[in-house]
């Protein structure tokens, strides 16, 4: 019998477990509920529990880490694999109701993601998969956590700290920036690459021309050379990035 079919682990178990990992080797124990409230005063506050503080060394966890992520990059989930956006985890496949003319199978995928500063951990377990569709983990579970680190990662507000006054400074000087170029009386294409693509807009459609744009953020290119006559009503096409 493969290894693993003698060991009984629930997904939640199996997810603490991996987790772990995620979390440098610091085992804490699963919380459903954070805190209760009563209006907004906290009536009961569930603090993290930790169960173990280090499960292996780091040089172990180090080299779990780059195993589970090389699994998911150019290992048996490698369906999933996206340059733009890591995951690292663990496909699972087992056998049920074995002893029958009709073996049923149990599915999953298990990880974390983001690989490089992991954030949330989670686990897929699909039961007797239909077989004609597939059954290993990397076909039937893994497309589901994917989607579902898709969804949560990209759905969830990042917070960032930022300064407020060199982000005013920043705003004051771009402004200023656009301001003296929409004043000028334009007889000629004026150079708006590095501006802002919104800005750009604004100050070409203010003189007359039609703009079209590809892409998002500055001004990269423009279809019109700097220094053109200007006629008004002509197309000119910016490339952002």
């Amino acid at each position: 019998m493969a290894y693993g079919y003698g060991v009984s682990f629930t997904p939640l178990q199996t997810l603490t477990f991996y987790n772990a990992i995620a979390n440098n080797g610091e085992m804490v124990k699963p919380r459903f509920v954070k805190e209760i409230r009563d209006q907004s005063n906290v009536v009961t506050k569930f603090e993290k529990e930790v169960i173990h503080p280090q499960v292996c060394s780091q040089e172990t966890i180090d080299k779990v880490k780059e195993m589970m992520l090389n699994v998911v990059k150019r290992g048996t989930a490698d369906n999933i694999y996206d340059p733009n956006f890591s995951m690292a985890g663990k496909t699972g496949t087992c056998q049920t109701e074995y002893w029958t003319d009709d073996t049923k199978y149990i599915s999953s995928f298990v990880g974390y993601f983001p690989a490089d500063e992991p954030k949330y951990s989670c686990i897929v377990i699909i039961h007797k998969p239909d077989k004609k569709k597939g059954y290993y983990g990397n076909i039937v579970a893994a497309p589901v956590f994917e989607r579902i680190a898709r969804k949560i990662y990209t759905d969830t507000p990042i917070e960032e700290e930022v300064s407020f006054e060199d982000d005013l400074a920043s705003v004051d000087q771009a402004y200023e920036g656009y301001f003296t170029q929409a004043n000028k009386n334009f007889t000629k294409i004026p150079d708006v690459r590095n501006m802002p693509g919104m800005d750009a807009i604004s100050l070409l459609e203010n003189m007359g021309l039609k703009v079209k744009i590809s892409g998002i953020g500055k001004v990269k290119s423009q279809s019109i050379r700097a220094g053109s006559e200007l006629k008004k009503g002509e197309t000119i096409r910016l490339e952002l990035s």
